[in-house]
Parts: structure tokens; C-alpha cells; sequence
């Protein structure tokens, strides 16, 4: 038996949901990973947060209505977004605020809706909204997933600068003209749709870590926004099919056939790549006792800034 076997189950890639689950895997982990970037810099991965949990009540309402998951995440996190636009302000305490009143209405919402979906059915449709369940995504719903990724990450494209230049001073945009509000909206309009994509892939209640997780790593080891979005990119995708491939393979780690979640392996895989951002080499100071020690007076800067 080859060494391959052990890598690669059987029949892993002549598998319809495998390869199914390879391409919304990888249209997943490139639109959260450019639209986490931005997240991370902006200082709104809470918001991002609350919309996962809000596209749990959308999830879990569309579950009752008979139609896709997808659907309920998207116009779930849109109508949160406007909400807190809506009754948020500028201020950062005020945008918190709004956030939070939101996040507990949806919640409340969610569990009625999980509760009355448990009633009226007997199979596990709570442990897909939840934690997801990519291997089971119907291939007709590829396309509109493609296209909503495709949408949002060109909107981005469009407002990359304004969005940096809000992100950095919201006065400052505004004094050359920039609508900031609607920038603002127009943002959270993409971020809800990137989470309803990771949702859709891992769970609502773990879609954050696709969000977040990728745009942590990549703003630790990159200079610049630019490099930042593409190392991002790609280090979702690499958890995502290294996810996928560790999942199938677990069916054939034991006699029984069960395997353990792909969330979990996608998850774990971009914590522990989080962590070892932090094994550097000690950086070399120009003057110092000793290697590894910066010269009075000069700080360390981040791996990364918005400028």
C-alpha cells in the first residue's frame, strides 16, 4: 500500500461533493479572506461576528420556509447590516452599541426559529446552520454562490481606496468630499455577504474564523493591504482544502465510517497557522548588547499598517 494511500482516501478526487466543495470552498476563503482585510483594519471584526450570528435567524428561517440556507444567511445579514447603520453613529461606542442591540434581537429570533425547526423536523438541520456542512451543498447552488463572492469582490475592488481612507480618518474622508455613510453601508452590505458565503461553508457560527482568521495571519506577515488581501486569500483557501482533504480522509481512520466535521479541520488549521505567526526569529537591533535587540529608542512596527 503506497504512502499516497494514507494522504488520499479512495475515491477522493473522483468525488462529486468533494470537488463541489473544493470550488465553493475556494470562492469562499478568497472573498472572506480580501474582505477580512479590510475588516481587521477598520476595527470591525465585532460586527463581523454579529452578522454570523445574525445569519443564524436567517439559516434557521429559511429552514422553515423551505428554501435554500444561502438566502436566509444573505438577506438575514443585509437587513442586520442596514439595522445597524440605521440606528448606529460615527462614533465607534455608538456603532458598538447598535451592534449589540442587534445581535441580541437576532439571537432571540434564532432560537425561537431552531426551536420551532427541531419541532417540525427530524433531521439535523440545526448542526448544519450552525457548523456547516460543506460536502452537502447542492451544485446548483454553486453558480449564485460564485456570483455573490464575484459581486462582492468587485465592489471592494471599487472602493478600496475610500474604504482605507475612512478606515484610517473618517474627518478626513469627509473633507474631500467622501460620503462616509454610505460607504459605511455599502461595506456592511459586502461584509454580510461574505459572511452568509462562509456560513454557508462552515457554519454561521463559525464563519468569523474565515473572516478574521486569514486577515490576522496575512496583516502579521505582510507590509502592505495589497499583499495583506492576497495572503490572505490564499491561506483560506489552503485551510479550506486542506479541511476538506483531512475530513474525507477521517471516515477511513476508523472501522466505523463516521468523519469527523470539516469545519473543525478548517477551523483548527487557521488558528494554528495564527499561531505560528508568532515563531519569528528575534529581529536584529542596529545597536543594542546583544542580537535581537532594537537600538534605543526605536520601536517595532507592525507587520502590516493601512498606509
Amino acid at each position: 500500500m503506497s504512502f499516497w494511500h494514507y494522504i488520499i482516501g479512495p475515491g477522493l478526487l473522483s468525488s462529486e461533493p468533494v470537488r463541489t466543495a473544493a470550488l465553493v470552498g475556494t470562492v469562499v476563503a478568497v472573498t472572506s479572506g480580501v474582505i477580512g482585510v479590510f475588516t481587521v483594519i477598520r476595527g470591525q471584526s465585532f460586527a463581523g461576528h454579529s452578522l454570523a450570528d445574525v445569519a443564524t435567524t436567517g439559516g434557521a428561517g429559511a429552514f422553515l420556509a423551505g428554501i435554500s440556507q444561502f438566502w436566509g444567511f444573505l438577506l438575514a445579514g443585509i437587513a442586520g447590516a442596514a439595522l445597524m447603520e440605521l440606528i448606529g453613529v460615527q462614533r465607534r461606542r455608538g456603532r458598538d452599541v447598535a451592534t449589540g442591540v442587534v445581535l441580541g434581537a437576532a439571537l432571540g429570533a434564532a432560537a425561537l426559529f431552531l426551536y420551532l425547526g427541531t419541532q417540525s423536523s427530524s433531521n439535523n438541520s440545526t448542526f448544519s446552520i450552525l457548523f456547516g456542512s460543506i460536502f452537502v451543498i447542492s451544485p446548483g447552488t454553486v453558480p449564485v454562490l460564485v456570483v455573490s463572492g464575484a459581486l462582492a469582490l468587485i465592489v471592494v475592488a471599487v472602493l478600496s481606496r475610500v474604504l482605507l481612507l475612512t478606515a484610517l480618518s473618517p474627518e478626513l474622508a469627509a473633507a474631500r468630499g467622501v460620503p462616509v455613510r454610505a460607504v459605511g453601508v455599502a461595506y456592511l452590505v459586502v461584509l454580510a455577504v461574505a459572511v452568509s458565503l462562509s456560513a454557508v461553508a462552515i457554519g454561521a457560527v463559525l464563519s468569523t474564523a474565515l473572516l478574521v482568521g486569514p486577515a490576522a495571519i496575512a496583516l502579521r506577515v505582510t507590509k502592505s493591504p495589497g499583499r495583506a488581501m492576497a495572503a490572505a486569500a490564499l491561506a483560506g483557501t489552503a485551510a479550506t482544502w486542506l479541511g476538506v482533504l483531512l475530513a474525507y480522509d477521517s471516515y477511513y481512520w476508523t472501522s466505523d465510517g463516521r468523519g469527523w466535521p470539516v469545519s473543525f479541520f478548517i477551523v483548527a488549521l487557521i488558528v494554528l497557522g495564527y499561531l505560528l505567526t508568532y515563531v519569528r526569529r528575534p529581529r536584529r537591533g542596529r545597536a543594542g548588547p546583544g542580537r535581537g535587540v532594537p537600538a534605543p529608542g526605536e520601536a517595532e512596527a507592525p507587520a502590516c499598517s493601512p498606509a
